[in-house]
């Protein structure tokens, strides 16, 4: 495997060695930075306007009790579920974009996001199930189409491009069965269901941030101790059962990671679009280092969807937009100018 040549070897006292690239590392730091100040900035932004200091002043524990209700209890867990949907999302999406070895490879395009939404729709409109149950029928769903795409693909093994194109057909398959649940749903469960498809962050508390925090605690840890596996395998499948590693379990247990991450942030905010394909591309191009750039994807999703949430909040004026439609727009337009640079390349 050729090493980049910015990346340096660190051996902790333990015997474990990584391998750091400093570019790349100020990219995740920047990122950090970034994500904190839009944070603090959308916690201050709304009805009631709460200067930057103040803000900062309330988090440390030494707010008026005003403050502390309006930023510890209303805004603050809206802004750590958009950073943890947004982490979430730019993980996943890395993910299978480099299992699949294809930069459309992400949730968005492979069917999940509409399967998370089919499984919320089966709960509002035939199930008239509460919040909670639509949480956990996205999370039914997503798993269910990431399943439906995986066996759909194998054929002694799972590839790149015939995942992709199973994906696609699933993706069809999923928007026709959301279309036709929409049309058997009475006025209220379709408005309620078309909130939800648009993707928001409006009226997030606490009880989505446990189970976020939760999974995360547990995914994000799996899928690094696994990075290396996942970088020998853009080498090709040979070459890595060659280097002896255990390429369709290693693929198996990062998809279904992959699967969780993307269901779970789908669950919590609806079906947020083109962060988990938007996100690990502009990682890569930030720190242009090769390899699948997870922890860079994860940064620039919780940056990126953070920073929507507060456009959709300010550019507009008196209209405050959901984050979804936001990152629909700028998604769409980045997703357009890909499509033209891989023709253009000749990879498509």
């Amino acid at each position: 495997m050729k090493t980049h040549p910015r990346s340096r070897a660190v051996r902790t006292p333990g015997g474990l060695s990584v391998r750091l690239d400093p570019r790349a590392l100020t990219v995740v730091v920047l990122l950090l930075v970034a994500a904190c100040a839009a944070g603090v900035a959308l916690i201050g932004t709304g009805d009631a306007r709460i200067p930057a200091a103040d803000v900062l002043r309330t988090l440390a524990g030494n707010g008026t009790a005003y403050q502390d209700f309006i930023v510890n209890e209303l805004r603050l867990p809206r802004v750590l579920v958009g950073l943890l949907v947004g982490a979430c999302l730019g993980l996943g999406g890395a993910l299978f974009q480099s299992i699949s070895r294809n930069p459309l490879g992400s949730p968005d395009v492979l069917g999940l996001s509409q399967g998370s939404t089919a499984g919320a729709l089966v709960v509002i409109v035939l199930l008239s199930g509460s919040a909670s149950q639509v949480t956990l029928g996205a999370l039914a769903g997503g798993l269910a189409t990431g399943l439906a795409v995986y066996l759909l693909a194998w054929k002694q093994g799972v590839h790149g491009y015939r995942m992709v194109l199973v994906g696609i057909g699933v993706n069809a398959v999923m928007t026709a069965v959301n279309g036709y649940l929409l049309t058997k749903a009475d006025l209220v469960d379709a408005a309620r269901a078309v909130v939800w498809m648009t993707g928001s962050l409006n009226g997030r508390d606490w009880a989505q941030v446990w189970p976020l925090l939760a999974l995360c605690a547990v995914l994000v840890p799996l899928v690094l101790v696994n990075a290396r596996g996942l970088r020998m395998m853009e080498m090709g499948d040979d070459i890595s059962h060659a280097l002896g590693v255990r390429v369709q379990w290693v693929r198996l247990l990062l998809m279904v990671s992959a699967v969780l991450l993307t269901a779970a942030a789908t669950a919590a905010a609806g079906p947020v679009s083109f962060v988990a394909l938007t996100a690990p591309q502009l990682a890569r191009r930030l720190t242009r280092s090769p390899g699948p750039n997870l922890v860079p994807s994860l940064c620039m999703g919780a940056t990126l969807l953070v920073a929507a949430d507060w456009a959709s909040q300010r550019a507009f004026g008196a209209d405050q937009l959901p984050v979804g439609v936001v990152t629909g727009v700028l998604g769409g337009a980045y997703l357009l100018w890909l499509l033209v640079t891989e023709r253009r390349a000749g990879r498509i």
